[in-house]
C-alpha cells in the first residue's frame, strides 16, 4: 500500500488531484483507496476509459469519499465529458474535497461545455501548484474567443519555463492548426508525443497532419496508436472512422463507429458518419432516419449541410435543399463540389440566372469539368444567350487533364483591395486581393505580396500556393513547383498534388510529376482525378493497357454513365487493338452523350479502327461541327476521309489541324498529307 501511495503522490500533478494519504472512513476505504490508485496510473497510460471504470469502482465501494469523485472528474475531462466533470464535482466538494484543488477542473469542465468566460475566471483561481494545467486552460480558452496569438503566447510562456509538459505542446499544437499554421502543429505535436507516447490528444493530432500532409495511409497508425491504448477513445475513433471511409474501407469504418457509439451512446457525429455510408450505399431513407437521430446538434457543420442538402434534393425538396447548399457556400466559398449541387438545384427549380452566379466561378477555373461547363450552357441557354451557351456547351464536351486553379471572382480588384485594407491582419482578404492582382493580370504585385504573406505565416500552405499560382500566371514553372513543393511539404491534399503535377508537367519534368502523382496515390488510392491525371499520361504515352486497367478502376468508382470516361476507354481499346470492346464503349459514350463531340468522336474512331470508315466518316464529320476548334477530331476524320479516297477533304482536314499549335500528331500527320499529293 505504501507503494501505491508514492506513485499516487508522484503523479498527481499530472492530472491536477492531489491525493490525501488518509484511509477513507469507510469499511472498504482500503478497496476505494486501491481503485483511486488504479484510475490514476490507467490515467497517466492513456487508458482513459479504463481509468473512468476504476474510478466509478472506488465510488462504488466508498460513496462518500470525495477524492474518488474528484477522480472520476479528472476522467471524464480526460474524455471530453464536460457536463460529467462538472457533476462529479459537485459531489467531490459535498463530501469532503477541498476545491481548491479543483478550480482548474471545473475551468476545464465549463470549457468543455464552450463557456469560455467562466473558464478563465475560475482558471484563475487555481492553486500555484496547479498552476502549469490551469494556464493550459486559459490558453484554450482565449483560443477559443479567437485571441489565437494570445494563446500562443501564453503557451509558449508556459513551456519556457517547463519544457517537458506534453499536454502543454499538444495544446499548443491544436491552436496553431486551427489558426492555421500547419507546420507549427506540426513540429509542436510531434514534440508532445515525443515527451509523452500515451498522450492521446497529441497521437490523435498527429493522426490528422499527416492526414493533411502526407495521406489517409499514413494517419491510420497514429490513430490506430492512440486507439491501442485506450479503445474507446472517442476522438481517435472518430477521426480513424472518417478516414477509413475516405479509403474506401466501409466494412471497417461501420465498425469503428459502431465502437464510437459504444463509447458515447448517440453522439451525432458517430450517426453522421454512418449516415455518410448509407448515403454512399444509396441507402437514403437509412441515412435520414440516422441523421433524424442526432437531433440536429450538428446540422451547423459543414459536411452535414452538404449530406443534409443531399438527402433533401434526392426527396424531392429542392428549397430545403438550396437553403443548406447556399448556407455552406457562404462558410466555405471554395467548396466546388458545394456550388456545383447548388448550381444543379437552382437550374432545376428555375432560377438560372442564379444557377450561373454560384457556378460562374468554377467554370472561370482552366481545370473545369464537364459537368459544370454543360450546366453553365445550359443556364445560358435558359436566360436566351445562346453565344455564351455555345462557348461553354464546346468547353464541355472534350475532356480536359485535371490541373487544380483558384476559383474565379467576380468581385473587382478594387474592392479586394479595400477589403485587405480595412482588415489588414486578416489574411483571408489579403488572400482574397492577391487573387484579384493575378486575374487582373498584376502578376508582378500579385507576386510580391504573395511572398510577404508567406514571410508572415511560414507553417500556412496556403501562402506557398498563392506563390505558386502567382509564378504560373507567369509562366515561371519551375518556380511555381518549387513553391508549390513548400506547400506540399506542409500538407499534401489533392489541390496541392494537382498544381504541383502541372507544374512540373509545364516545366518539361514529367519523371519528376509522375513521382509526385504516385506517391499521392499511394496514400489516396481511390482518388478520381489523380486516377483521371494517370489514365490521361497513359494515353498520351501509348500505355494503352495501363489506361485501361486505370480507366476501368475508375469506372468501378464512378460507374458506367460518364461519357467522358467511356470515351477516353474507347481510345484506350483502340490503341489496345481491342476492338469489339473499343465499340462497346464506343457506343455507350454515344448512346449517354450523342451531342457530346469527344463521345462522338470516339465511337467514330471506334469505327474507324474496325475498317467501317463510312460509319466513321459520319460519326467524325458530327464531331467536328459539335467541336471545330478540337485539331485531334480534324486529324481523326482527315484518316477516313483518306481511306476513303477523298484526298482533298482530307488535306483540308490535315492542313487546320497542323494550324493549331496544341495538335501533337504531327509527325504522322504531315507524312500522310506528303502521301495525299
Amino acid at each position: 500500500m505504501r507503494m501505491l501511495a508514492a506513485v499516487a503522490f508522484g503523479t498527481a500533478a499530472l492530472t491536477g488531484v492531489a491525493l490525501s494519504a488518509a484511509t477513507p472512513a469507510h469499511a472498504d476505504g482500503a478497496v476505494a483507496k486501491r481503485d483511486v490508485v488504479l484510475s490514476l496510473g490507467l490515467l497517466t497510460d492513456g487508458n482513459f476509459n479504463a481509468a473512468r471504470s476504476y474510478a466509478e469502482k472506488a465510488i462504488a465501494a466508498d460513496p462518500t469519499w470525495g477524492l474518488a469523485h474528484a477522480m472520476l472528474a479528472r476522467t471524464y475531462l480526460a474524455l471530453g465529458d464536460g457536463v460529467g466533470a462538472e457533476a462529479e464535482l459537485g459531489r467531490a466538494a459535498a463530501n469532503g474535497f477541498d476545491m481548491k484543488r479543483g478550480h482548474q477542473m471545473l475551468a476545464h469542465a465549463w470549457l468543455l461545455q464552450g463557456d469560455a468566460k467562466r473558464a478563465l475566471a475560475e482558471a484563475a483561481k487555481a492553486d500555484p501548484r496547479f498552476g502549469g494545467y490551469a494556464t493550459r486552460i486559459t490558453a484554450k480558452a482565449l483560443a477559443m474567443q479567437g485571441k489565437s496569438p494570445d494563446a500562443i503566447a501564453l503557451l509558449g510562456e508556459l513551456l519556457d519555463a517547463d519544457l517537458g509538459n506534453s499536454y502543454g505542446w499538444s495544446d499548443l499544437a491544436r491552436i496553431r492548426y486551427n489558426a492555421g499554421d500547419i507546420a507549427g502543429a506540426t513540429a509542436n505535436s510531434a514534440r508532445a508525443v515525443s515527451l509523452d507516447p500515451n498522450n492521446l490528444e497529441a497521437l490523435t493530432l498527429r493522426g490528422e497532419l499527416m492526414r493533411q500532409q502526407y495521406g489517409l495511409a499514413a494517419a491510420t497508425p497514429w490513430f490506430e496508436g492512440a486507439l491501442k491504448r485506450d479503445a474507446y477513445y472517442f476522438p481517435a475513433l472518430i477521426e480513424y472512422a472518417a478516414t477509413l471511409g475516405d479509403m474506401g474501407r466501409y466494412n471497417d469504418m461501420l465498425a469503428t463507429t459502431r465502437k464510437a457509439l459504444a463509447a458515447r451512446p448517440g453522439n451525432p457525429q458517430a450517426l453522421y458518419l454512418q449516415a455518410v455510408l448509407a448515403a454512399r450505399a444509396q441507402n437514403y431513407d437509412l441515412a435520414r432516419s440516422l441523421m433524424q437521430r442526432t437531433g440536429g446538434a450538428i446540422d451547423d457543420q459543414p459536411g452535414v449541410l452538404l449530406l443534409g442538402g443531399t438527402l433533401d434534393y434526392q426527396a424531392g425538396a429542392y428549397e430545403q435543399a438550396i437553403g443548406k447548399w447556399r448556407e455552406l457556400i457562404g462558410r466555405q466559398p471554395m467548396n466546388v463540389t458545394a456550388r456545383r449541387l447548388l448550381g444543379v438545384a437552382l437550374l432545376r427549380s428555375g432560377d438560372a440566372k442564379g444557377a450561373l452566379d454560384v457556378l460562374r466561378p468554377v467554370a472561370l477555373r482552366g481545370d473545369a469539368d464537364s459537368y459544370t461547363l454543360a450546366l453553365v450552357g445550359r443556364a445560358f441557354e435558359a436566360t436566351g444567350e445562346r453565344d455564351w451557351a455555345s462557348k461553354y456547351l464546346d468547353r464541355s464536351a472534350w475532356p480536359a487533364t485535371a490541373t487544380a486553379t483558384p476559383l474565379g471572382s467576380d468581385d473587382g480588384l478594387a474592392v479586394l483591395a479595400s477589403a485587405a485594407a480595412n482588415d489588414p491582419g486578416n489574411p483571408v482578404a489579403m488572400v482574397g486581393m492577391i487573387r484579384g492582382l493575378i486575374d487582373a493580370g498584376q502578376a508582378g504585385s500579385a507576386l510580391d505580396k504573395a511572398k510577404a504573406l508567406v514571410a508572415a505565416n511560414p507553417g500556412a500552405p496556403a501562402a506557398y500556393l498563392l506563390v505558386g499560382d502567382t509564378l504560373m500566371t507567369m509562366r515561371r514553372f519551375g518556380d511555381a513547383a518549387d513553391a508549390y513543393r513548400r506547400a506540399a511539404d506542409i500538407r499534401f491534399d489533392e489541390t496541392t498534388m494537382l498544381r504541383a503535377v502541372d507544374a512540373l508537367d509545364h516545366a518539361g519534368r514529367r519523371p519528376e510529376a509522375t513521382r509526385v502523382l504516385s506517391l499521392f496515390l499511394a496514400q489516396h488510392p481511390e482518388n478520381v482525378p489523380a486516377l483521371r491525371f494517370v489514365a490521361h499520361w497513359q494515353i498520351a504515352a501509348g500505355d494503352w493497357e495501363g489506361a485501361i486497367g486505370t480507366l476501368e478502376d475508375l469506372r468501378s468508382r464512378v460507374g458506367s454513365r460518364d461519357a467522358a470516361l467511356l470515351a477516353e476507354l474507347t481510345y484506350a481499346n483502340v490503341g489496345a487493338q481491342n476492338v469489339d470492346d473499343a465499340l462497346d464503349y464506343g457506343a455507350a459514350a454515344y448512346a449517354i452523350a450523342p451531342m457530346n463531340p469527344a463521345a462522338t468522336d470516339a465511337y467514330g474512331w471506334a469505327f474507324y479502327a474496325a475498317g467501317d470508315s463510312e460509319k466513321a466518316k459520319d460519326l467524325l464529320e458530327k464531331a467536328a461541327l459539335l467541336a471545330p476548334r478540337q485539331p485531334d477530331i480534324r486529324w481523326h476524320l482527315a484518316q477516313a476521309y483518306a481511306d476513303l479516297g477523298r484526298n482533298a477533304e482530307a488535306k483540308a482536314q490535315i492542313a487546320l489541324a497542323l494550324a493549331d499549335p496544341s495538335f501533337t500528331d504531327r509527325a504522322p500527320a504531315q507524312a500522310l498529307l506528303k502521301t495525299l499529293g
